[in-house]
């Protein structure tokens, strides 16, 4: 599979580098969330809530039915919310105030079916339970007077078809003395006349008796509606007030700070996991070590930053060229572990460090030591081991690179360079023809269990420059720990696949060939071995021997 393969199957959005991204921006949201609890006590302290009545009003509905769930109720809260009871309690109240901003300062809560709960702000305790009073009265001064009004439209309604009927009777009676003085009546017809005077008298007679019973009205309605809860005053508790304020003042901090720490990751786009920071470095993840401590865990942090070192030590030991270590984010880590390496290597061989790396006191560091910090200008002492310090970071000059080492160990700290910037950190390396050995990832996440090693070919991690292919042992002339064997010149291979053409081809020292004595064709790193090269071995991995299987 291709890069652009494998990018076209990346998702938008990496649920767990954004989780991953989020957590490490804690210091955000907790900040956020730290300073809407603030903000909400001091609101709570400085801004209290008025004084607050409450009252509450037993409802009777004459329509009331054990099935009904609430609908009435949500009508009278739903009234009692409107300009005209708000208008109503002003005038009881001989107030000014317009209607419409009284509504603001009240509030109604159907507590159950029939009983009705009023909130009302004052000015003061006085004022909130006069307000309360006015509207409760209000309230009950209108729904019985719409209940009456109700019965007595009723009753109007059956008089007026009462009225109507006996117009109709009196009617239907002129028919019949009519008919009756005639000298041969129509039975049929006598009989129709009958029928209907009848039927008109029930229904007058059905019209009073309704007509009676709706003047009555609702008085069950008009008894039972009242006032169940006289107006009283809230009580009030800064405490639980500023409790609760800060409480809410939390949530919404908190929310907020999750939120910008959520967009702030998706778009700085700033790779935080292993996999993510040697896929665009094009190297691979060799170590790791924590973020400095600042008052504790100092001795643990130590024990660490030596472990690395040690890892260091054994992959450039049989290296007779210069290292340069290149900060991204971590200075001090990178200055400190550039010294324990010197420490170490300076117990067989005179080590130099050529310190270019600006605010990171390489110099207060070594003091005491074994070790020389010098220049980049200055001369090399014979048999003396260089390790550079530098800098990778925005405003690096890249020509100097190839000052400090021939190839480079970066130090990088995980979230603090974007992908682009990665980017051009590979690209200017593989135009100064400067090998990555590897990366040491500096503060990386602790629930961050990603695979950063690159598997592509053999510039990557320690399987390149560990590759040779095994060989008759033969006597060899003594030589120091650290010489290389001579072989030929270096020839130029691909640091990265064909299909990142951003990349340029870099310059590294190839595996020594197998004597004539034992041919054999070499597979390339992109190539299997022939079945029949089985058994013999190639140069893709290195032979595992006491030296370097640790550092593998």
């Amino acid at each position: 599979m291709t890069t652009a393969e494998k990018e076209k199957t990346e998702p938008l959005i990496d649920l767990q580098r954004l989780v991953v991204s989020v957590r490490r921006r804690r210091r955000l949201w907790l900040a956020t969330a730290l300073a809407g609890l603030i903000a909400g006590g001091l609101v709570a302290m400085f801004l209290p809530s008025p004084p607050t009545a409450v009252a509450k009003i037993l409802v009777v509905h004459a329509d009331d039915s054990p099935s009904d769930s609430g609908t009435l109720m949500e009508t009278d809260v739903a009234v009692l919310e409107t300009t005209k009871i708000a208008g109503d309690a002003l005038k009881k109240l001989n107030s000014t105030q317009p209607p419409e901003e009284f509504l603001k300062d009240y509030a109604a809560l159907g507590v159950t079916n029939n009983v009705l709960q009023v909130t009302v702000k004052g000015k003061d305790d006085a004022d909130a339970i006069a307000r309360a009073q006015a509207l409760s009265d209000a309230f009950i001064a209108e729904y019985v007077a719409r209940n009456q009004a109700g019965a007595a439209a009723e009753q109007k309604a059956l008089l007026d078809q009462r009225n109507q009927a006996q117009t109709e009777l009196g009617t239907i009676q002129n028919d019949i003395v009519v008919e009756e003085a005639k000298r041969n009546p129509n039975p049929a017809q006598l009989e129709r006349l009958y029928s209907r005077r009848a039927e008109l008298t029930s229904k007058i007679s059905d019209y009073d008796g309704r007509a009676q019973e709706a003047g009555i009205g609702t008085p069950k309605v008009g008894a039972g509606t009242q006032i169940v809860d006289a107006p009283r005053m809230l009580p009030k508790s800064l405490l639980k007030s500023a409790g609760t304020a800060a409480g809410i003042g939390l949530v919404l901090g908190l929310l907020a700070g999750l939120v910008l720490a959520a967009i702030g990751s998706v778009v700085k786009d700033r790779p935080v996991l292993r996999r993510e920071i040697s896929r665009h470095l094009g190297a691979s993840v060799i170590a790791q070590l924590p973020k400095p401590p600042r008052w504790f865990r100092k001795r643990r942090a130590l024990e660490e930053r030596e472990r690395v070192a040690r890892t260091l030590i054994r992959t450039i030991r049989e290296d007779d060229g210069t290292v340069s270590l290149l900060d991204l984010g971590a200075r001090t880590t990178t200055a400190a572990l550039a010294v324990d390496i010197a420490n170490e290597l300076a117990e067989r061989a005179p080590v130099a460090l050529v310190d270019e790396l600006p605010r990171a006191g390489l110099r207060e560091l070594a003091t005491g030591g074994k070790i020389r910090v010098l220049d980049r200008d200055e001369p090399k002492v014979s048999g003396e081991r260089r390790i550079g310090v530098g800098s990778i970071e925005p405003g690096t000059a890249w020509t100097d690179l190839e000052h400090l080492g021939a190839e480079a160990i970066l130090v990088v700290r995980a979230g603090q360079a974007n992908t682009e910037w990665l980017h051009t950190v590979a690209r200017q390396l593989a135009e100064r023809r400067i090998p990555i050995v590897g990366v040491v990832l500096v503060d990386p996440d602790p629930r961050d269990h990603t695979d950063g090693t690159l598997w592509d070919g053999l510039h990557t991690a320690l399987r390149g420059r560990a590759a040779e292919p095994a060989r008759t042992p033969e006597p060899v002339p003594a030589r120091r720990p650290h010489a290389r064997p001579a072989g030929p010149p270096p020839k130029p291979v691909e640091m990265f696949s064909d299909d990142e053409p951003t990349v340029r081809r870099l310059a590294v020292a190839p595996p020594e060939p197998a004597p004539k004595t034992a041919p054999r064709r070499t597979p390339t790193p992109y190539k299997r071995a022939a079945e029949n090269d089985a058994d013999q071995p190639t140069t893709r991995f290195a032979p595992v021997t006491q030296d370097n299987a640790e550092a593998l």
